[in-house]
């Protein structure tokens, strides 16, 4: 082989990588553009996704603590209200069984001072009954 042919050789081949490089630059753009075709919209996608999402986290988080804070109120009104409606309960209880022995009370006295007039009377009864026996 002569020295041109092998001149020639080198620069055939150094043509050669550049047309690979400049093909393989093509593809590079290709893929690049073929791949941002494939994920871009499914990355955008799911950034709205993501972004409604941690909305509706902050939203839950936030409803979650205030209902923590109502249920520590609503727990502590409703320990103090069974805890009034039982002392009513018994003051109920306490008050009806007092006014019961007061009326028991009232009916013995009043009943008690009739019953003696009655005694009187029978014994007064007596004594005309056997006034009139003997007389």
């Amino acid at each position: 082989m002569s020295e041109e042919q092998i001149r020639d050789e080198i620069s055939s081949k150094k043509d050669m990588i550049t047309k690979i490089e400049e093909e393989i630059t093509k593809k590079e753009a290709s893929a690049e553009r073929e791949i941002e075709a494939d994920y871009d919209h499914k990355i955008e996608s799911t950034k709205s996704t993501l972004r409604a999402e941690e909305k509706n986290y902050e939203e839950a988080t936030q409803k979650v603590e205030e209902w923590k804070t109502k249920e520590k109120e609503l727990k502590s009104l409703v320990k103090d209200l069974s805890k009034e409606l039982k002392n009513l309960k018994k003051s109920k209880s306490k008050a009806l069984k007092k006014k019961l022995n007061d009326i028991a009370k009232e009916k013995k006295t009043r009943i008690g001072s009739i019953e003696k007039e009655i005694k009187t009377l029978e014994k007064n009864l007596e004594k005309l009954q056997k006034e009139a026996e003997s007389g």
